[in-house]
C-alpha cells in the first residue's frame, strides 16, 4: 500500500522559511516525477514544484522561482520543498505528488498526472 506523509507546514511571518518533507513508502519512487502543489480556501489547486523522473529536472511555477527549491532523496524515498522568503499569498495547504514517466512541464505540471497524494500539511504566513 502506497503512503505519502508531509511533515514541516507551520506558521510564520512573511520573510521566514520553511522546509516541507513528504515521505513515501510501498514503493519505490525513483523512476517516477515527485512534485508539491497547494490549494488556498476557495481556490483550485496549483502547481508549485515538480522534479521529472528521468535526470531530476526541476520545474517551477513563476510564483515562487528564486524563492522555493525542490530535492529528493531517492534512496530514502522523500522529496522536500525548501521554502524561504515566505509571502501571505503563500498560505495553502501544500500536497505532495507522485506521478509518473515525463519530462515535459505541462504534463508535470498537471495535477491530474500524478497517481499517489499526500494527506497536506498546512502553511500560514502572516504579514
Amino acid at each position: 500500500q502506497v503512503q505519502l506523509v508531509e511533515s514541516g507546514g507551520g506558521s510564520v511571518q512573511a520573510g521566514g522559511s520553511l522546509r516541507l518533507s513528504c515521505a513515501a513508502s510501498g514503493r519505490t519512487f525513483s523512476s517516477y516525477s515527485m512534485g508539491w502543489f497547494r490549494q488556498a480556501p476557495g481556490k483550485e489547486r496549483e502547481f508549485v514544484a515538480t522534479t521529472s523522473w528521468s535526470a531530476g529536472r526541476a520545474y517551477y511555477t513563476d510564483s515562487v522561482k528564486g524563492r522555493f527549491t525542490i530535492s529528493r532523496d531517492n534512496a530514502k524515498n522523500t522529496v522536500y520543498l525548501q521554502m524561504n522568503s515566505l509571502k501571505p499569498e503563500d498560505t495553502a495547504v501544500y500536497y505532495c505528488a507522485i506521478g509518473g514517466y515525463s519530462d515535459n512541464y505541462s504534463f508535470l505540471s498537471a495535477p491530474e498526472n500524478y497517481e499517489f497524494w499526500g494527506q497536506g500539511t498546512q502553511v500560514t504566513v502572516s504579514s
